[in-house]
């Protein structure tokens, strides 16, 4: 570790704090977010600045009134959308807010002659001039996925706040329109048409000017979001690998996630010395890296600053998921962050190991009982396999996944059979004796990718569903059993969320906390697998390393977990195309001590 002792989590280290947002960006955000609701209201309720002055506005010849109100309703809903990113200190945010606070003003004061809404305006208009140096943020990469959410959220407030619109005239309304005659209305007044509902005097040209306000902000922002250049996806680089690995060769044996930097849906910083590295990706504002730096440790210091870099340059919240103690200890130190544990990661010591014993017995039958049926286990490098049957793996891999898209981040490869990840081991199941399927006799699948020059690190694990239960069992023992062969000292399996909380909870003499804590880990357990993946582990007797979250406080914490679970796959947007139906197979019975996805090795 870099010279002197690591400081206790929470200490601030040399470097700030994190890009922790500012106080006047923060004000401004929120002084922004009350001016856009201003100017909504002052747009579409026609009571809200009632005058004599503009109640003679209203009838004067000219569509002044309309226009100005429109023009107020769309300075402030486009506040809204921008008090956000005000908060974070964004640039482009500022000059949108310089461009629209001017605007909001000019219609409070033209139709509603609200001098107090103008002059909340320009005094708001003011503060960000006198402050346009706190707001330097570069913008966030984004896709043209925006584009669509864009559309359905702005379509659906559109809609509710036009029904408001359509509503807030009540002494004009000519009879009594039901309510699928106001969708209606606002649903035509949205594309500029004339709706079935009907108002006396101007009021009519004062809804459909609002309305159609609506219809043209959804429409623009849209636009302009699947129009503009899209930034690029993080993405790693042919020579960002390849310096990646040469790190690695010399370093893999110090963390047994390394590996999984080589994930090509990553960016990754580079120290200043190029000894060191740290990968990551930016999901929701959150700058997420994952396990510790890549190297040379005493480098470190000079990637973490980087990156740290890199997020204060964008306002992202920095994070780090999985690092092991020495990597928090170092986090904590030069950054001042905080550090959570997350759960333990199953280290099985290959010379220790054995299936003799009491304890072992549960999985001594289960590997046996699985042997008489038939079944025979084959453990290989990658680069040991004919590219017939790697295609088969891959395709079995794929085929037998329990979900829809790919699991993993921190803990998974995201592929299987690379050339350039020759140095990999898969352990497979077969069934000779059985009718050959879709795969031949091939039932499961293991992939671990290498730890240094003397371990490796569980990466997926596949199965068919309607092979019997306990393959798992029997391919990690093989793989166990065959490790002396390759040269391979420690295995890493799975990740298991909170196993000190499961653990300490089922204790005799732990407290009603302690208790209601691990009751909500196994009723959560339905969805996530938490309790099935320790259990799972704690058979094979595994030594554990405990696995931290790194972040800049406790606020930031449930974004922080929103991101990761965006990261790992467990939250995601729908397809926009129907993905090609794969061939289903009858559901194998249930077995709870068997993973069904382990693709990211973290429930």
């Amino acid at each position: 570790m870099p010279g002197g002792a690591p400081r206790q989590p929470g200490r601030r280290g040399r470097f700030p704090r994190g890009p922790r947002p500012e106080a006047v960006p923060l004000l401004v955000g929120r002084a922004c977010t009350l001016v856009g609701l201003l100017d909504i209201a002052a747009g579409v309720f026609p009571r809200f600045r009632h005058s004599r002055v503009h109640t003679l506005a209203e009838v004067l010849p000219g569509a002044l009134g309309p226009f100005a109100a429109a023009l107020s309703l769309s300075a402030g809903m486009l506040l809204l959308l921008l008090a956000h990113a005000l908060k974070r200190g964004k640039r482009r945010a500022w000059r949108a807010a310089v461009a629209l606070l001017p605007l909001g003003a000019l219609a409070q004061f033209a139709y509603r002659h609200s001098l107090l809404g103008a002059v909340i305006s320009l005094a708001l208009l003011a503060v960000l001039l006198r402050h346009r140096d706190r707001f330097a943020a570069l913008p966030d990469p984004r896709s043209r996925w925006k584009a669509l959410a864009n559309f359905v959220l702005m379509g659906a407030g559109s809609l509710a706040l036009g029904l408001v619109v359509v509503s807030a005239h009540p002494s004009t309304l000519v009879g009594n329109p039901s309510m699928a005659e106001r969708i209606a209305h606002v649903l035509y007044g949205l594309f500029g048409l004339d709706g079935p509902v009907q108002y006396q005097g101007s009021t009519s040209r004062t809804v459909a000017c609002l309305l159609g306000a609506l219809g043209l902000l959804t429409a623009v922002t849209t636009l302009y979001l699947a129009l503009r250049p899209e930034h690029p996806a993080a993405r790693l680089t042919e020579e960002d690998e390849a310096r990646l690995r040469a790190l690695l060769e010399k370093h893999g044996g110090r963390d047994s996630l390394g590996h999984f930097a080589l994930r090509r849906d990553k960016a990754v910083v580079f120290s200043p010395s190029g000894k060191a590295a740290v990968t990551y990706r930016v999901v929701s504002g959150v700058m997420l890296a994952s396990g510790d730096p890549i190297g040379d440790v005493e480098a470190w210091p000079g990637a973490i600053e980087r990156f740290m870099d890199v997020a204060r340059a964008h306002s992202w919240t920095p994070a780090v998921m999985g690092c092991s103690e020495t990597g928090g200890e170092v986090w904590i130190r030069e950054t001042g962050l905080d550090a959570l544990e997350l759960g333990d990661e199953a280290v099985v010591d290959v010379a220790d190991f054995s299936l003799a014993g009491r304890a072992m017995r549960n999985v001594r039958q289960m590997v046996r009982r699985i042997e008489r049926a038939g079944y025979t286990t084959r453990v290989r490098r990658v680069r040991d396999l004919g590219e017939a049957e790697l295609d088969r793996v891959r395709r079995a891999a794929e085929d037998w996944r329990g979900t829809d898209t790919e699991r993993g981040f921190s803990m998974a490869l995201g592929r299987v059979g690379d050339p350039a990840d020759g140095g990999c081991l898969i352990a497979t199941a077969h069934l000779p004796d059985a009718a050959p399927g879709p795969y031949g006799d091939l039932r499961a699948v293991l992939h671990f990718v290498p730890w240094g020059p003397d371990g490796v690190s569980l990466d997926l694990m596949r199965r068919d569903r309607t092979a019997d239960p306990g393959l798992n069992e029997l391919l990690i023992v093989a793989a166990l059993q065959a490790a002396p062969k390759f040269g391979i000292a420690r295995v890493s399996l799975n990740f298991a969320v909170f196993r000190s909380a499961l653990a300490r909870g089922e204790r005799i003499g732990a407290g009603p906390v302690l208790r209601a804590w691990r009751g909500l880990l196994v009723f959560l357990s339905r969805w996530f697998q938490i309790e099935s993946l320790y259990r799972f582990n704690a058979k094979f007797r595994p030594r554990w390393e405990p696995r931290f979250v790194v972040y800049r406080g406790s606020g930031d914490l449930p974004r922080i977990s929103l991101a990761a679970l965006q990261a790992e796959g467990f939250l995601s947007l729908p397809r926009p195309v129907p993905r090609p139906l794969r061939r289903r197979t009858t559901p194998a019975r249930p077995c709870a001590h068997t993973a069904t996805d382990t693709t990211a090795r973290a429930a």
